[in-house]
């Protein structure tokens, strides 16, 4: 696609983004195009990063806002959040270094949050970067954010127990991927990794081996909420979070219930995306999507207030989609979330076998049974459309139903036992049974093995997972190749546990190309980014690309304010209110 650069005004750097899809409607419903370009710009100006965030028209304090979602979230610790659950929750009782104003249209603009800007490039080699903490910013119990708490956040990172978690800023301090063997984080609780250091309360300073241009990005990320030492519970921070953000946890019932209450610390004027609209927010777990969507469908009680987290089930999308009444109370939005049929490459080691698994998978059957055009979109590359630089390729030209018989020839006559390891919900459950069939279909035999699902992203991280198949998705912590491809390929990053490489791919020419592209600008990153998508799948086949997600909901008719985060591709609750 063909990119563009977004106009900048005063005190703004442009970002140069790829076309992205929108939503238009027609006379039968709504659909997606490919009309809408994402466009971004970093925030220079320090009046950009400072609050209040402009009013919501129509928005009236109070209520109860409720979120349904069928799993739970499996903890909340901002340090080991990295599912987009809890990536959406988070904003809600952490502030970040950074953080995007996002229109949800795609317009985004990177501010400081817990900094007065996007942060300074001392240098201008982007090796030393500084960052002014804001005045007036609270936690829940009253006392200020210095950047020694959020130091001390960063640096919490860096305990193996506390794995799930991005893992940018350890490896870039460390200048290595084993950063846990690098610093010690149980022995030095009381000092700082490399290169992290607080000159002062209000300065946090970061010092790199290599240039390291996009942490503005990164540092927008959970893993940049402050905490004080004195709060820090360690592994059980996930069921009582320290609050610096609007709301605090007052209630957390593992499984079942999460209650959000307004934090009296918090404050709007420090604050440039945020709001404080509902008295709480409840998120409640254990419906399917089908009850969940058919409780905000049938609009009584709380459900009036309610959002179906899960995206509009393929059971219920005719439905919804012919129903003109509900078409005010539906959200449909493209997303960068990409899913993939991972190939763990320690077990599968034969790339005709993994190449097979390529031809042999059916997308167009795949996108019927989650529920057609308004739930996915077929894709064939390592990186989605809305990525900087991107171009279309089909490395395994199979049409749209796959190619059985390419498959076979590739197998040669072997009949691969593998297992393909399927979380416990029932999208999951669907997805997995229709690839099942579109692979012995082709002569594999496939065996699926449940994972429940609120552990299923942990368990696929452990280098010795026992499963040789299992569906991944990812959205790019930022809208470049840079937090792609070197994320979930660089095989030097493989360690225990916590691998975002769940592929389990490692190959030397293709690190040294990770290097060789990180050290180029960010506008000459994306072409780069590119070619390098398309040779990791012709030489190595690591996954099968199977689709990116179209976000389809349904909420109840006195929830107002949501929007798809142009960033993660879930409802963000920023703007969140309750309509009279």
């Amino acid at each position: 696609m063909r990119p563009r650069v977004a106009a900048a005004a005063g005190g703004a750097i442009a970002l140069v983004v790829a076309l992205g899809a929108c939503t238009k409607n027609t006379g039968e419903g709504a659909t997606v195009d490919n009309e809408r370009q994402q466009t971004g710009v970093i925030a220079t100006d320090p009046k950009d990063s400072m609050g209040p965030a402009p009013a919501v028209d129509g928005a009236q304090a109070g209520g109860t806002f409720t979120i349904i979602r069928e799993t739970p979230i499996s903890h909340l610790d901002p340090q080991r959040t990295y599912s987009f659950a809890g990536l959406m929750a988070a904003p809600l009782f952490a502030r970040f270094l950074t953080t995007w104003k996002d229109d949800g249209k795609g317009n985004l603009v990177l501010v400081g949050d817990l900094a007065e800007t996007p942060g300074s490039n001392v240098n201008n080699d982007c090796k030393v970067w500084e960052f002014k903490i804001k005045d007036g910013v609270k936690f829940e119990d009253g006392r200020p954010v210095t950047a020694k708490e959020i130091a001390y956040g960063i640096a919490r990172s860096f305990d193996p127990d506390l794995s799930g978690g991005p893992t940018y800023l350890q490896e870039w301090l460390a200048d290595t991927p084993q950063y846990d063997t690098r610093w010690d984080f149980k022995a030095n609780r009381t000092a700082l990794p490399p290169g992290l250091t607080t000159p002062d309360d209000r300065t946090l300073r970061f010092e790199f081996a290599k240039p390291r241009c996009d942490l503005p990005f990164a540092v927008s990320l959970p893993a940049t909420a402050p905490l004080p030492p004195d709060k820090d519970t360690g592994v059980n921070l996930g069921n009582a979070p320290f609050s610096s953000g609007p709301y605090k946890v007052t209630q957390y019932q593992a499984g079942v219930e999460i209650v959000m209450e307004r934090n009296e610390h918090w404050d709007p004027d420090t604050d440039p995306v945020r709001h404080q609209y509902p008295d709480r927010f409840v998120w409640s777990f254990g419906p399917t999507p089908d009850a969940a969507a058919n409780r905000v469908i049938a609009d009584n009680g709380a459900d009036q207030s309610a959002l179906s987290w899960n995206y509009v089930p393929a059971s219920l999308v005719a439905r919804v989609a012919g129903d003109a009444a509900l078409r005010s109370r539906t959200i449909l939005s493209p997303t960068p979330s990409a899913n993939q049929l991972v190939i763990n490459n320690q077990r599968v080691t034969d790339l005709k076998v993994r190449q097979a698994l390529n031809y042999a998978v059916d997308r167009e059957g795949l996108v019927k049974v989650l529920g057609g055009q308004n739930i996915a979109a077929p894709m064939t590359t390592l990186m989605p459309p809305a990525t900087i630089g991107y171009q279309a390729y089909d490395a395994y030209p199979a049409g749209p139903n796959g190619d059985p018989e390419k498959a076979r020839e590739l197998l040669g006559g072997q009949t691969p036992e593998l297992v393909l390891g399927a979380a416990d919900s029932s999208v999951e459950q669907q997805v997995a049974t229709q690839l099942k069939g579109n692979l012995e279909r082709a002569g594999f035999k496939i065996t699926i093995r449940n994972i429940p699902d609120d552990a299923k992203l942990e368990e696929i991280k452990k280098k010795d997972n026992p499963w040789d198949l299992y569906l991944g998705s990812w959205a790019a912590d930022w809208p470049s190749g840079a937090s792609i491809l070197p994320v979930l390929y660089d095989g030097r990053s493989i360690k225990a546990e916590g691998n975002s490489n769940q592929a389990y791919f490692d190959d030397p020419t293709i690190n040294a190309e990770f290097d060789r592209i990180l050290t180029l600008s960010p506008a000459e990153q994306g072409p780069e980014w590119a070619k390098l998508d398309e040779r990791i799948m012709k030489e190595h086949a690591p996954v099968v690309p199977l689709y990116v997600d179209v976000a389809y909901l349904v909420h109840g008719s006195k929830a107002g304010g949501i929007f798809v985060s142009s960033v993660f591709g879930y409802p963000s609750f920023v703007n969140a209110h309750l309509k009279p």
